[in-house]
């Protein structure tokens, strides 16, 4: 099909397929249509939540009027069921990460191209309205020549919320797998491309305990560092320092770029919306709310689809996701073994959306199969993630 709303399915109806449907169901463009998930009655669940239809994978991977297919499966499944809906010949919108290597997500990559079809990854939310304008903002030289960065995540860790949070602590989980990718994305995003990183990392407890829900006081053994400490240098020659942990009773979120006149404030990189703030190095700070579309998670989807009737490239590209993952990747090893890792991969900072970019407007031709939303009425924009914010965002339980 190349006219037209484009067909959505979804593989994967755990707690992140909600929020997904949310707002994908609402965006005119985009006709929702499907959900097929291992667990058949929790697909079927989800399927009279949001008026698709519930399928087995096989169905959907064959069904004619699909085009992209969203894979929210759990991370080690994330290859497997991407290289699937590849070779059924359908676009891919993957949950971060792409992968959990560079091979497989390199194998993903090359078999889209030679398909001649698209990989998206989450996260998206740099094309909020709050990363939107931190780009912009820096790109229009309001801070000068940026030079250097800092990203801060650090929380107790999720078992303090989470029913079963022991896979957050084992292989490719860990808070620079989990909460990394945002951090990453974004400065990627803004500052370009990062050459070389070198880090260190720590783990607080080898053993921790559920603290929620009917397993509660049950303990598990931590198998990754708990934290690190990262420092990338860029392409361009600049510099960011990266910290992610899960040993700290103190919660932040912070996201400054520093520049030769001043310093940008950015908003937390896991949300759509939020109020940045200029510093300049001799003068009264000056805040910059967001300008441009602050829906939430999905617009990735969206954009992808238009991108596609478009012939244009897509902004949340497998590409950038791919260099994203080599960094994390590199930040890993270069605290195991002691020593600096050279990123072999590299990506041009994806261009900005326009102000005006609308997810609700209908761009595309109505096809004549029906959109799942019900009533076709349009809710506020979400600046958030609700109950999925923080540390839980990109899990799929």
């Amino acid at each position: 099909m190349s006219a037209g709303q484009v067909g959505v399915g979804i593989i994967g109806a755990g707690v992140i397929s909600r929020h997904y449907l949310q707002n994908l169901t609402r965006f005119p463009d985009l006709s929702v249509l499907a959900i097929a998930d291992l667990d058949l009655e929790r697909a079927a669940a989800r399927a009279q939540e949001f008026g698709l239809r519930a399928m087995s994978v096989r169905d959907l991977l064959a069904a004619d009027d699909i085009e992209i297919v969203l894979n929210l499966t759990i991370p080690a499944a994330h290859f497997d069921v991407s290289l699937q809906i590849l070779t059924s010949g359908k676009h891919v919108w993957s949950e971060k990460p792409i992968a959990l290597g560079r091979r497989d997500a390199r194998t993903l990559l090359d078999e889209a191209d030679r398909r001649g079809l698209r990989v998206g990854c989450a996260p998206d939310t740099f094309l909020g309205g709050a990363l939107q304008t931190a780009q912009r903002t820096v790109t229009a030289g309001r801070i000068g020549a940026p030079a250097s960065a800092l990203g801060i995540m650090q929380s107790p860790g999720p078992e303090g919320f989470h029913p079963n949070p022991a896979f957050y602590y084992g292989p490719g989980g860990g808070p620079l797998l989990d909460m990394g990718p945002y951090y990453v994305t974004a400065l990627v995003q803004i500052m370009g491309a990062i050459h070389r990183v070198s880090a260190v990392s720590s783990t607080a407890l080898p053993v921790r305990r559920v603290r929620v829900g009917t397993d509660a006081g049950t303990e598990f053994d931590v198998q990754v560092p708990t934290e690190h400490v990262g420092l990338l240098e860029f392409a361009s020659g600049a510099r960011a320092t990266l910290i992610t942990s899960f040993d700290s009773g103190v919660r932040r979120n912070l996201l400054e770029l520093y520049g030769d006149e001043a310093t940008l404030q950015v908003p937390d990189p896991n949300y759509f919306d939020g109020v940045g703030h200029i510093v300049p190095l001799h003068g009264e700070p000056e805040e910059v709310p967001a300008a441009g579309s602050t829906w939430g998670r999905g617009v990735g989807v969206l954009e992808l689809a238009r991108s596609v009737r478009g012939g244009v490239p897509e902004r949340a590209s497998g590409s950038l996701a791919h260099h994203v993952l080599d960094v994390l990747l590199g930040i890993e090893e270069a605290a195991r073994a002691g020593t600096t890792v050279t990123i072999e991969s590299t990506v041009a900072s994806p261009l900005p959306l326009d102000e005006e970019w609308d997810p609700t407007a209908a761009t595309l031709p109505v096809s004549s199969t029906p959109s799942a939303s019900s009533d076709g009425s349009v809710p506020p924009p979400t600046a958030g993630l609700g109950e999925n914010a923080g540390t839980t965002v990109g899990i799929n339980p």
